[in-house]
């Protein structure tokens, strides 16, 4: 049996769990006596989610487990920006492979309308709004990013908007901004919320077993020991992402990169008057370690910056004030005609990455499938790799598959301490080279 000595932990308040607008449909349920299952899925994010059911749509017949150590919401699929983005982000500024890109911008298309569909028949608010996005620069040497984001676009043929200075302030209340580019196909939610509602649209068929951590793992008898029961399959999915290598599988392929966000309480009335006539919008900056901001469709302004490599899979009281300073210095650069709203909610959440944005997506053994690194694209990018995983497991067979598994062979990375010290190096030199994105 492997012991799994990490499991996740809440790391500061979830402001996106917390602020869910609705009450849970369905009750929390943990494993309590030892039971077999068809096929056990770890992990109960967007990945885990969108395997569950799909496999259950694919196999109606099969009695499917949904574990995970926490609640729907509170793992890494509540604690993004809530960003659903339809078009590739992870972007190379040398020649577009538009071959690729295109098949990305699809594969991100046809997640999009799966969640749509889930989200418009459970009928919750998960503050879904098609509003867009925004990659934005506030240094002129930034502004090379966006033309190699115009040139992928392009190449693709979607449509996008340069706004300049002014106009892109009417847009967005703040002058902070030089330039950006504005495409319009993707999708704002509350992503806790949005987890939620997928939770309960799971078929009778799938059992959802939550605050049920694996302490230790048998993947070649398929076994898995929790605190209170001992559960048994003919197939094991681990959707567990940063905490794959944990369970013996992919070494030296992930680094969990850990980020922190704020969210402030609801702005009144008086404060909302700097932002008259202004929709909700989410932006993301030039550079990969800038600042994503968002005006949320509750009134809320949230900020998430600051990257450091943490072994432990979990963050600490100083990195979450640090970042909670960073952050305030963040939005007082952009908004400050409103200085005084404070940050209700401060959490961390990781980042599962690979050298070349590439993600894990395999069969390990005979009968134990693995999906992991969304290298930060994790709700449409982890809603069609485990609607394809099924498949996989399924022999359904598609170009679409294919495709998947051809781009799903991350490359190498050192172990620790040589893991360790890389990762902090680039994470400040790209915090250095950010500076005024930040």
């Amino acid at each position: 049996m492997q012991q799994i000595k990490r499991l996740p932990t809440k790391d500061g308040q979830l402001g996106w769990f917390e602020s869910v607008s609705f009450q849970r449909p369905m009750p929390v349920q943990q494993a309590k006596k030892n039971e077999n299952f068809d096929i056990i899925i770890v992990g109960a994010g967007f990945t885990g989610l969108a395997t569950a059911g799909r496999l259950a749509e694919l196999r109606p017949e099969a009695r499917i487990a949904l574990i995970d150590a926490m609640e729907v919401g509170q793992g890494a699929s509540g604690r993004n920006a809530g960003f659903i983005i339809d078009l590739p982000h992870n972007l190379d500024p040398t020649e577009p492979d538009v071959e690729a890109n295109t098949k990305v911008r699809d594969l991100n298309g046809f997640a999009i309308q799966r969640l749509k569909r889930i989200q418009e028949q459970q009928g919750f608010d998960v503050c879904w709004h098609e509003a867009g996005k925004y990659l934005a620069a506030h240094e002129e040497k930034h502004l090379s990013g966006l033309t190699d984001f115009v040139n992928t676009l392009e190449a693709i043929g979607e449509p996008y908007e340069i706004l300049n200075d002014d106009a892109l302030a009417e847009r967005l209340g703040t002058h902070y901004y030089k330039r950006a580019v504005y495409t319009p196909g993707n999708i704002l939610v509350n992503p806790a919320a949005l987890a939620i509602s997928v939770a309960s649209a799971l078929p009778s068929n799938v059992t959802l077993l939550e605050n049920t951590a694996v302490h230790e793992i048998d993947l070649a008898n398929k076994v898995i020991q929790t605190e209170k029961a001992r559960l048994s399959a003919d197939i094991i999915v681990l959707a567990t992402n940063a905490f794959t290598e944990k369970f013996g599988v992919s070494p030296n392929r992930v680094t969990p990169i850990f980020t922190y966000a704020s969210l402030t309480r609801p702005l009144n009335d008086s404060e909302m008057k700097a932002f008259q006539g202004i929709s909700p919008w989410g932006l993301t900056s030039a550079h990969p370690a800038g600042t994503t901001v968002r005006l949320t469709s509750d009134k809320r302004i949230f900020i998430r910056n600051t990257l450091n490599y943490q072994p432990a899979l979990s963050s600490t009281e100083a990195s979450l004030d640090k970042a909670k300073m960073k952050h305030r210095q963040s939005y007082l650069a952009r908004f400050p005609q409103v200085p005084d709203v404070p940050f209700e909610y401060t959490w961390g959440g990781m980042i599962c990455v690979t050298m070349n944005h590439e993600p894990v997506f395999k069969e390990h053994a005979p009968n134990v499938y693995v999906i992991a690194a969304m290298n930060g694209v994790g709700v449409a990018k982890g809603t069609y790799l485990g609607n394809y995983m099924a498949e996989y497991i399924c022999g359904k067979q598609s170009p679409e598959l294919d495709f998947i598994l051809e781009h799903s062979a991350p490359s190498w990375i050192p172990p620790d301490p040589l893991r360790s010290v890389g990762a902090h190096i680039r994470l400040s030199y790209e915090e250095h080279m950010a500076r005024g994105e930040v």
